[in-house]
């Protein structure tokens, strides 16, 4: 543990009233700095005691799945506090059972339900790893939270995993009696890769005219699989605030920026174009009809700048849009929950959104 834990909760108690807030190009822009740092330009001093910790590998090395697989995710902490149960379902769909795991408060009435889609670039990531966020996602937002356990590239390329997790959307409408859930207040969140099936999804639901996602939760989403230039998106490390530690945050800034190509080759596998607005969502023509979407990103994550064009591009077609940045953190931070305060206040900010933004 990086901070003691009478350090950790004082930490994440600041970060529910320390922010600043301003509306951006029509969007609800809210930053919240270091917690316990007021040094601007640099990595949080948690994420960089991790930084320092890794050992530099001697040089590029080719992909292997299988060790790609095993090194995602992180040993998070169980935060809660109170009760939350967790159940085992097979969600049916038209490709066969989709696995998932269910989180449910201690309550008797009925509750809003969260699907949450694990990151993992499409090809990587399980329910461990996210259990810990789920639960206490749970507890913050008093909603059933459905982990779906989506098919994986490269045994299953697109659209098998998102269409695991539009079908895990239809059974949580069709069964919201037998779950005890409230079919009008469905949610969809994912990090990362999740972030953006979790959008798809909302795109799909829209297009099938079914209406039945009422808000979206996207931390650190992908949205542009090739970082393709638009006229409102361009990739440019002068964008990031960097005074100090230059050589180390530029590495982590562009951990990502080689991905592109390939989850191109495992995603896909030609199987649609880049700018399928299902695979890159920012190509989307029109997201007029979204529901309200809060995105999280992180200062010092590859990822940011295409979910800043994200956020505005929902502001301009008039989607309710909430755009939080954590100052000093890195991509995947929220795996970190009970390290990373930033992690619990994500998951908060996530319950927040729900009940602010859905009203």
């Amino acid at each position: 543990m990086l901070n003691d834990v009478e350090t950790y909760e004082r930490l994440v108690k600041r970060l529910e009233t320390v922010r600043q807030s301003h509306t951006i190009e029509g969007v609800e822009t809210i930053t919240k700095p270091i917690p316990d740092s007021n040094v601007p330009g640099d990595l949080d001093p948690r994420v960089l005691a991790t930084m320092r910790s890794f050992v530099p590998s001697d040089g590029p090395e080719a992909f292997d799945l299988a060790s790609a697989r095993a090194s995602m995710g992180w040993p998070n902490r169980d935060v809660t506090t109170t009760v939350i149960t967790t159940e085992t379902v097979n969600i049916p769909s038209r490709d066969g059972d989709v696995p998932a795991r269910m989180y449910r408060p201690d309550v008797i009435e009925t509750l809003p339900v969260i699907l949450f889609f694990h990151g993992g670039g499409f090809f990587g990531g399980t329910l461990d790893t996210v259990e810990n966020p789920c639960k206490r996602l749970a507890e913050k937002a008093n909603a059933l939270v459905v982990s779906v356990d989506y098919r994986l590239a490269p045994e299953h390329p697109f659209p098998a995993g998102l269409d695991d997790c539009f079908a895990a959307v239809e059974w949580v409408y069709t069964q919201a009696e037998e779950l005890n859930v409230d079919r009008h207040q469905i949610v969809v969140a994912g990090d990362s890769a999740g972030g953006n099936l979790a959008t798809a999804c909302c795109l799909m639901d829209r297009a099938q005219g079914t209406n039945w996602i009422t808000f979206q939760a996207l931390v650190y989403p992908v949205v542009n699989l090739g970082s393709i230039p638009t006229a409102d998106y361009k990739w440019d490390i002068g964008q990031y605030e960097i005074q100090h530690h230059h050589e180390l945050i530029r590495g982590v800034v562009t951990a990502l920026a080689d991905s592109d190509g390939l989850l191109n080759e495992v995603y896909l596998q030609g199987k649609a174009e880049l700018t399928n607005p299902l695979v890159s969502p920012l190509f989307a023509d029109d997201v007029t009809g979204l529901p309200p979407a809060l995105i999280i990103t992180a200062e010092y994550d590859y990822l940011r700048l295409e979910g800043e064009a994200y956020a505005r591009k929902l502001a301009r077609d008039g989607v309710k849009t909430r755009l939080i940045q954590y100052r000093g953190m890195d991509h995947a931070f929220m795996d970190k929950l009970g390290d990373y305060p930033q992690a619990e206040d994500c998951l908060a900010e996530i319950a927040n959104g729900l009940k602010e933004m859905t009203r």
